[in-house]
């Protein structure tokens, strides 16, 4: 009897120019957005320095700085409100996806499921209980036949 030999795994080729250049492309852009992102923070943080530091003047009024702040306050309510409205959008998103396509999935899994589990019961029915009935019989007759002497053990 042979030895079984163990799968190897398969290895995945490697990345051809066109897919290294594309993933350089990505890599760059996905920098770009973020360098673009920090500066914009660095900017914005700047700007509220400068207009924290000229409202604290002696000379500067507190309805002014009241002022500034339910400025600030309802920028940071707009920003809040984007983020919602993004969740709400990939939220939306997510449930599309397990509809449309991972239910489906399910589906044929469950249905190839039931399909192996008839074959299953089919070849036992029909193929692996006639055969140990077979050599039950057939073990029966060589020991009827060794206590004959018919045959030896």
């Amino acid at each position: 009897m042979a030895t079984p030999t163990p799968q190897q795994q398969p290895t995945t080729p490697p990345p051809t120019p066109e897919e290294l250049a594309a993933i350089r492309e990505a890599e760059k852009k996905q920098k770009t957005i973020t360098t673009t992102v920090i500066t914009g923070i660095v900017v914005f943080l700047a700007l509220l320095g400068v207009a924290i530091f000229f409202l604290l003047q002696p000379a500067t009024p507190t309805d002014k700085i009241r002022d500034i702040f339910i400025i600030v306050v309802a920028l940071e309510s707009l920003v809040i409100g984007v983020a919602l409205i993004v969740l709400v959008v990939q939220l939306a998103s997510l449930i599309n996806l397990l509809q449309n396509e991972v239910r489906p999935i399910l589906q044929a899994t469950n249905e190839t499921v039931n399909t192996l589990r008839g074959i299953a019961e089919f070849l036992g029915e029909n193929v692996v209980e006639p055969v140990i009935k077979l050599n039950g019989y057939l073990a029966g007759l060589t020991r009827m036949l060794e206590l004959i002497g018919v045959k030896k053990k």
